[in-house]
Parts: structure tokens; C-alpha cells; sequence
């Protein structure tokens, strides 16, 4: 497939609202391409590059993409930035300067839509002092070969913020129609590999090989997620249940096999060399090939720290001694997903704890199992008196479901309500705060589209607010006046009294009395709070 095929196909899509819709149009594509194709296709659709457990990263910013389609339209890196900011999309920037240079005919060989994945292995394999200036060749190259329409759809994807609203479910429901496979089985597939474009391959040779797929140590895949929820609602639905301590720490993947071993965060990403005290603590108390799902705290005079002093941690790249004896780390495993070749994943929870007591000597979270509401509301109060966020309640025969949320996993909390969403946008300050930013514009997600919902601008100390400039000010990618947006990435936790409805935002909600509560980087875009999910907890308010 070239390029402008598939550039094409997102033109297209770009102006259809209905999901259906283009489901269908994905779906009659997907058999025509080549085995070398599909997994591309699949990806770069959903505004992705390479798999989601990949270590890959093509790490272009905003300002490295500017300063190629400067060079390659012969004009001002600051003329690029003022062509953004007043159409606000980059991708429609890039098409409308490539234009006006087009009748120079400076592209002179058609795109290959694999030949695009292959540059962009070439910038995510590109190291050193010098790397800088090699991607930046490499994005020249791409944008001086390439068409307008083309040149809108790659400056996107190079940000990975396609903007066409294609989800991983409505990918999930194309592969499933376009193989006549049920998408049950794509989904379980997509749970175990963790990597779309694959199962795309798999699923085009047919429906036995989607059933016969099998999680591996050093691939990770999604952590299983939790919803909020009450004890009497979740003993109602289960009779029985498993209640666990809910940790105010960091998510990590522990891999084993052969000897080897390695730590992933919550986002997937190898933080080995970060946490070799924890990777020496999981490695005593296990020596089979095994994948165990927990949480990482801090822990101080036998009292957990806050969530942001495990953080300090998991970001660490130089000074890991230093920063062990600071910060003491220590992990607190609740689930097994692979034991000696075998995935465990479809098993329920019980059998899976079993298992897991049987391959690991020591450090397991606690676990409470019972129907008396009572003996777990006080389990509840024994999780808050040692310091810890509250308790998580699962249900005994729940399977463990990559990347899904759902009331198989509740968390109880005291606290406010809050939201994880992305920041994509924010206005500068005032007085001592004028050189930070001082408002936020946040997002929740629908089909893989970003909808704004709210601003935060309370809550932030003075060392939060520089701590988030100096992770946002590199992805500003538009300004208006005071105004300035981003791009996606950075995820907030946010506090607030109620959802109301309003029409002052596209989804239809505001927050009342929003407050910044934290920094959640070790979240992936992907995790952010959906509409669906927003309307649902709406309902559930007293007076909606």
C-alpha cells in the first residue's frame, strides 16, 4: 500500500461520525493488505507506531518536527509555528505549507506505507550525542518525499496523535469482521499479545491461531484495572469476595525466565535499572519463569510514603544508590499471569492465588475472603491505619483481563472522587506564577478521541506547578494569546465535588470545584477516564 492510499483512508474517516461506519470501511481494507502491511496499517490508524509492549520509541517532539517542514518548505521554524497556530492542528499546517511549496515538485518518490514504518525504526533506533540531527534527517527525508495530504497524516503519527478518532475497539470489531472471526476472541487475543497489529496477522491465517495465543516473559502486557465501587454493592453482586489492600504506590510487571529477570511500570516501560533493590527482593523470593502482577511503595519507619517519593524512583536515571538509600522500596505482589510456560490469565482469581502462593516465598499482599460486610469494612480501617489508600474488592471467580476496567475489581477509597485525565491545554500564569502555567485544559476519551471536560487551576504548590511546566512545555505544539495546547501525554488526577452537566465543554460534563490532586506519569494516555465512564458515575450522583 503507498502512503497516499492510506492518507487517503483517514481523509476519509476524518469526516464520518458514525463508528459503525467506520468500522465497515476499515473492515473491507484490512484483507487486501500484505502480511508485511497489515500490522503497519493497524497500528498507524490508531495513531500508534510500534506495539504497545514494544521498548521502541520514536521520541520526536514538537519542535524537532518544526524544524523539519521548515527545511523542507524553505522557510522560518517560527513561520511554521504561526501557520499552527492559526489553523490549531499540525497535521493541517504541514499539508497547507507543503502546498504552497508544491509547485517546486520537490518530492520525488512515492511513499511505501512499510517503507514510513522502516524510517521511523530507523529514528527509534537512533542513539547518542548525535541523535538529535540524525531523526532530524530522517523526518526531512520523509516530508520532502511526500505529498500535502501525506505530509498532514505523517506529522500526526510522528506525534502519534492521529486525531481521526479511531479507537483500539473499533480496530478490535474491524479485524473481527474483516476475517469473520467473533471479536471475543480478538479481544482475548489483543489481552494476551498486546499488540493489534499482530493479531491482525494472526487473525488473516485464520481463527485457530488467535485461539492458540499465549502471554511470554519480556512482552508485557496491560495491567487489569479497577472501577470505584462499595463494599455492600460488591458483596450484592458476588456473595464472596476477595479483598486486598489498596497501596498508594506504582504498578510494576516483574518477568522471569531462565536467570533473567526485568521490572515494567504501569506504562510498560523497562524500568530494570531504575529498581535493582526491588528486582532483588522478587528474584529472592521466586526462581521459576514466572510474570507476577503488584505494587511498588515507599516505605519510612514502617509507614508508607507518599505516592510521589515511589515516583522519585521510578524516573531515576543516575545516582541509583544514592537514591536506594533515601528512598526504600518495597514490593507487594497480588497476582501471578505465567508460570513455567503456562498463562494463567483465564483462570479465576482463587486458582491464580493459589498458584502464586505456591511459586512465591514471601512479600504477597495480604488477602481477606469473605461475605460479612462488617468483616470487611473492617479490613477497610486495619488498610487506612497502616497508611495505605483503602482496599481493592475482586470477584473469586473473575478472570484477569488486561487492560480492561471493570466491576470485577473495585477500589474503596475515603477521599474526594477523582479523574485521571490528559492535559491538552493550558494558560500561563499571573504575578510570581506568570513564567508557569496556571490553568489546565483536560480531556477524557471517547473511541480514541480526546474530549475536553474541564480546567483545573487549584490544588498546585509552587513546586507542582514548575514540576508540570517542565513536562509540558516541550509538547506545546499551538499558541493563541495567552493560550497554549499540547500535545497529549501527561495525565492529572483531579479532585471534585460533583459532574454537572454543561455545555460549556464537547462532552457535555464540567467537574464543580475541580482541584489538581497529582502527577500521574505513570499512566498511559490510554488509561484516562472515558465519557462512557463519566456519564456512568453522573447517574450515580443523588440528585442527577
Amino acid at each position: 500500500m503507498l502512503f497516499r492510499e492510506f492518507s487517503a483512508i483517514c481523509q476519509q474517516i476524518e469526516v464520518i461520525r458514525g463508528r459503525l461506519e467506520i468500522i465497515d470501511l476499515i473492515s473491507q481494507r484490512l484483507p487486501a493488505l500484505s502480511d508485511e502491511e497489515l500490522p503497519v496499517f493497524v497500528r498507524f490508524i490508531m495513531g500508534r507506531i510500534f506495539p504497545d509492549w514494544s521498548p521502541e520509541k520514536l521520541m520526536i517532539g514538537p519542535n524537532l518536527l518544526y524544524e523539519g517542514v521548515a527545511y523542507v518548505v524553505g522557510t522560518k521554524k517560527e513561520t511554521v509555528i504561526e501557520t499552527i497556530n492559526r489553523t490549531g492542528d499540525i497535521g493541517k499546517a504541514v499539508e497547507l505549507l507543503l502546498a504552497e511549496k508544491e509547485q517546486t515538485s520537490f518530492f520525488s518518490e512515492e511513499l511505501e506505507l512499510v517503507t514510513v514504518y522502516h524510517e521511523f525504526e530507523k529514528i527509534a533506533d537512533t542513539g547518542g550525542k548525535k541523535s538529535q540531527r540524525e531523526k532530524l534527517l530522517v523526518v526531512r527525508k520523509l516530508l520532502a518525499n511526500a505529498s500535502p495530504l501525506e505530509g498532514r497524516y505523517l506529522a500526526r503519527i510522528m506525534l502519534e496523535d492521529l486525531r481521526i478518532g479511531v479507537g483500539e475497539g473499533s480496530i478490535r470489531e474491524a479485524v473481527a469482521r474483516a476475517f469473520l472471526i467473533d471479536s471475543g476472541i480478538v479481544e482475548h487475543a489483543v489481552q494476551a499479545l498486546n499488540d493489534l497489529g499482530y493479531v491482525a496477522q494472526l487473525a488473516k491465517t485464520g481463527e485457530a491461531a488467535l485461539r492458540d495465543v499465549h502471554i511470554s516473559p519480556f512482552h508485557p502486557v496491560k495491567m487489569m484495572l479497577a472501577q470505584q465501587g462499595s463494599i455492600m454493592s460488591a458483596i450484592a453482586e458476588n456473595g464472596t469476595i476477595a479483598a486486598e489492600y489498596k497501596y498508594d504506590g506504582s504498578r510494576f510487571q516483574f518477568h522471569r525466565q531462565g536467570g533473567q529477570s526485568k521490572l515494567y511500570s504501569r506504562k510498560l516501560e523497562d524500568v530494570t535499572n531504575a529498581l535493582p533493590d526491588v528486582l532483588a527482593i522478587l528474584n529472592e523470593s521466586t526462581t521459576t519463569d514466572i510474570i507476577l502482577d503488584g505494587e511498588v511503595i515507599a516505605m519510612k519507619e514502617g509507614k508508607p510514603l507518599p505516592f510521589q517519593a515511589v515516583l522519585r524512583r521510578f524516573r531515576r536515571k543516575h545516582g541509583i544508590s544514592k537514591m536506594q538509600e533515601e528512598v526504600q522500596l518495597f514490593p507487594n505482589v497480588f497476582d501471578i499471569l505465567y508460570l513455567n510456560g503456562e498463562t494463567l490469565i483465564d483462570l479465576p482469581l482463587m486458582e491464580r492465588r493459589k498458584r502464586l502462593e505456591t511459586a512465591v516465598s514471601g512479600h504477597i499482599a495480604p488477602q481477606l475472603v469473605s461475605n460479612d460486610p462488617a468483616v470487611v469494612e473492617a479490613f477497610y480501617h486495619r488498610a487506612l491505619d497502616a497508611g495505605h489508600e483503602g482496599i481493592m474488592i475482586k470477584a473469586p471467580e473473575s478472570p484477569y483481563t488486561p487492560g480492561m476496567r471493570g466491576k470485577n475489581w473495585i477500589k474503596i477509597k475515603p477521599e474526594v472522587d477523582t479523574l485521571d485525565l490528559a492535559v491538552v491545554g493550558a494558560e500561563w500564569g499571573e504575578g510570581k506564577r506568570a513564567h508557569y502555567f496556571g490553568s489546565f485544559l483536560l480531556a477524557c476519551q471517547k473511541n480514541g478521541e480526546l474530549i475536553t471536560l474541564s480546567k483545573v487551576a487549584t490544588g498546585f504548590s509552587d513546586e507542582q506547578l514548575a514540576e508540570a511546566y517542565d513536562l509540558l512545555h516541550d509538547r506545546i505544539i499551538t499558541k493563541a494569546g495567552k493560550e497554549v495546547r499540547f500535545e497529549p501525554g501527561l495525565i492529572f488526577e483531579v479532585g471534585y465535588s460533583e459532574l454537572q452537566v454543561s455545555s460549556n465543554y464537547p462532552g457535555g460534563f464540567a467537574l464543580r470545584f475541580p482541584r489538581f490532586i497529582r502527577i500521574r506519569d505513570d499512566k498511559d494516555i490510554t488509561e484516562i477516564e472515558t465519557l462512557d465512564s463519566i456519564r456512568e458515575r453522573y447517574m450515580r450522583q443523588p440528585n442527577s
